[in-house]
């Protein structure tokens, strides 16, 4: 008579079934995600990215001559965006073949006090963007992106279900308990329910984080077509500009609507971003989380004028703070560290979960349980 409960079977199943589909897709995301997670450190290394001559806040410079320089040097394209990096404080001009552009076509980095141009930034190139663009999308676009979310949240389900197993066989044995004198395979068990047990928050959180991260866009795409459409409406029958005003001169307006926050990012008239009649300077605080939060503020691209400005939705919050948390970057290098370790860990417990299945496949499932159960 079998010692395993029909609610706990079920468990069980649904942990094997769920940890099967989801472990290959996972250890490719835990290999790529490794590096990434120290993706500002590495792009130094390998030339993508370059530190400011001097390490300092950065101060208000001219927007204007930043952008004259970059179209200078590209005088067939036209300025998408520009960016203040939050780990590397620098400049970023983004680049495009047209404003709407979907793909870049440069970007230019510039010194933050100075606005003299720094670098030139590597656009679809090298070793780690293939790693990205892998642990994204599996170079697949958006149908790559939503399979991978469809797969972190079966690692999540996994991994609950993976705890309500280990409660009742935790009852027989002390935590932390490794037979080593048993078979190999109870060893591996025992290790896989250990490891797997220690980091299962650090994995729900970085398992659910990644979930929302695969909905930037659809959750973009709402906020494009409600929120923004909505601000913009009164400007949306009026006709193409055909020259637009200062961007330096806009930014100030910015920065007086919203004294307590500081410009993050700035979307060229145009772009899906900001509308074809305005600049959208999206604002962030100045502490550790309000930092990673943006507010849209719109400001007229000929007159001048602030025409709104409020919070983003809740769902686009909860995907600025699932982000940075995903990849560890709230606690500086040693948070990244701690992030690494755990991802190894990580590794371990998937590939002894394929290891241990690899060993049972001819064993039946209530055999196997109660083997190790009475131990």
């Amino acid at each position: 008579m079998s010692i395993v409960p029909n609610g706990l079977r079920f468990w069980y199943v649904l942990h094997k079934w769920t940890s099967l589909i989801c472990t290959l897709f996972l250890l490719l995301l835990c290999l790529t995600g490794l590096p990434l997670v120290f993706h500002e450190e590495l792009a130094v290394m390998l030339g993508d990215l370059v530190e400011p001559p001097v390490r300092v806040e950065p101060k208000p410079v001219d927007l204007d001559r930043v952008i004259a320089d970059a179209l200078a040097r590209r005088p067939a394209d036209q300025v998408k965006f520009l960016m203040l990096d939050l780990d590397h404080p620098i400049w970023q001009v983004t680049m495009g073949a047209h404003v709407a552009a979907q793909a870049n076509s440069a970007a230019f980095l510039y010194d933050p006090r100075s606005g003299e141009f720094i670098h030139h930034r590597p656009v679809n190139q090298g070793l780690m963007n293939v790693l990205l663009k892998l642990h994204v999308d599996l170079l697949a676009g958006l149908p790559g992106t939503l399979f991978l979310g469809a797969m972190g949240a079966l690692f999540v389900l996994s991994v609950v279900s993976g705890v309500v197993v280990y409660g009742p066989f935790m009852r027989r044995l002390p935590f932390g308990t490794v037979r080593w004198d048993g078979s190999r395979r109870l060893t591996w068990l025992d290790l896989h329910n250990l490891l797997g047990i220690v980091t299962v928050a650090w994995a729900v959180t970085v398992g659910a984080t990644g979930v929302i991260n695969t909905l930037a866009r659809p959750l973009l795409a709402i906020w494009q077509k409600t929120e923004l459409a909505e601000m913009t409406h009164a400007w949306r029958s009026r006709p193409p500009l055909t020259s637009i005003a200062s961007v330096d001169r806009a930014a100030h307006t910015a920065r007086q609507a919203e004294p307590n926050l500081e410009i993050r990012i700035i979307a060229m008239p145009g772009t899906p971003f900001a509308g074809n009649h305005h600049f959208a300077f999206f604002m962030r605080g100045n502490t550790p989380l309000t930092e990673r939060l943006l507010r849209p503020v719109l400001v007229d691209a000929t007159t001048l004028e602030l025409t709104a400005s409020r919070d983003m939705p809740w769902y686009l919050r909860l995907l600025l703070v699932s982000q940075p948390l995903h990849f560890g970057d709230y606690g500086g290098m040693p948070l990244k560290i701690l992030w690494a370790i755990l991802d190894l860990i990580t590794i371990a417990v998937l590939m002894s979960g394929l290891y241990l299945w690899w060993k049972k496949r001819e064993d039946p499932l209530a055999n196997e349980i109660e083997q190790a159960w009475s131990r």
